[in-house]
């Protein structure tokens, strides 16, 4: 039997016995699709997880409190060496009048200077980190330059965020990998008892000489249909659920749930692909073990 006979040959009996086999086959797929939404559903909350961790990260800054003997050269000085410092990805200088006039537009109060005389504010630096994880470690380095007298990050608050989004991430990661082992067992289980069903079909092509591999492939491409229909099955509806959610709540707050075009569909063209490789692992799983019984 040459290639092209022999794929014939495969593609033939995996169309066969699925449509032979339909309550199984249904079964499969069926859980296949259930599993991919979940692991969908579970990665796109996942994914919205980290972006709000991510804008969390972001908005984390320090601000440093300068002499009020210092000259705008020593100022400009201190700015010049803390942006060389490779950890820094910006510096902005807040002078003492730019805080005055923000603190009286928040308090709602035009002659706060007036009232107490004078300017109490300090000058400040407004540093943000390239990665705010480096944001403790780089505020005691910059603690040290002359010139600067204090320095807040908001100390054991943001400790206490990179602690929870450490263990959130952590856990969706587990998550995931928890359902992808749950999906390969119930499609294992499933498509256990569709070779069962053809136990005496595949006793009888063993007894004239027929190859593990030769009976496998026909397996191997049943799961991937199975697999294959189950995740376009969790894709749609998957597409459905999040446009309505779209339509009810695009925007919690400042935080947008649309995602770009691009970005969905390489999310759902992956969990096709998933759905066909769970199909496939199911398929080999089982398949070894009734074949390593017939040796």
């Amino acid at each position: 039997m040459n290639f092209f006979m022999a794929i014939k040959y495969f593609c033939k009996e995996a169309a066969t016995s699925f449509a032979r086999n339909r309550l199984l086959s249904i079964a499969t797929v069926t859980t296949v699709a259930i599993c991919v939404f979940i692991l969908g559903l579970a990665f796109l909350i996942t994914l919205y997880a980290n972006q709000f961790i991510d804008r969390l990260e972001s908005n984390v800054e320090m601000v440093a409190f300068l002499d009020n003997q210092l000259s705008e050269d020593q100022i400009a000085a201190i700015e010049s060496e803390i942006k060389k410092l490779p950890e820094v990805q910006s510096v902005t200088v807040i002078s003492k009048d730019q805080s005055l006039e923000q603190l009286q537009k928040n308090l709602n109060h035009e002659d706060l200077g007036i009232m107490v005389g004078h300017n109490p504010l300090p000058n400040t630096l407004q540093i943000k980190a390239r990665d705010a994880r480096q944001t403790p470690g780089l505020a005691i380095r910059i603690s040290n330059i002359y010139g600067i007298y204090k320095i807040n990050y908001g100390q054991g608050i943001v400790e206490k965020l990179f602690d929870i989004t450490k263990w959130v991430r952590n856990l969706s990661v587990f998550l995931i990998l928890v359902l992808a082992f749950g999906a390969v067992f119930l499609i294992a289980t499933n498509i256990r008892l569709a070779i069962f069903a053809r136990r005496k079909e595949i006793y009888l092509m063993k007894l004239i000489g027929a190859t593990n591999w030769f009976i496998r492939w026909p397996f191997f491409l049943e799961g991937m249909l199975m697999g294959l229909v189950g995740s376009i099955v969790a894709v749609l509806l998957l597409i459905v659920g999040y446009s309505s959610i779209l339509k009810k709540i695009p925007t919690l707050g400042q935080f947008s749930l649309v995602l770009d075009t691009s970005t969905m569909l390489l999310i759902y063209t992956s969990l096709v692909i998933m759905g066909i490789f769970l199909g496939v692992l199911g398929t080999s799983i089982s398949l070894n073990r009734f074949l390593d019984n017939l040796e």
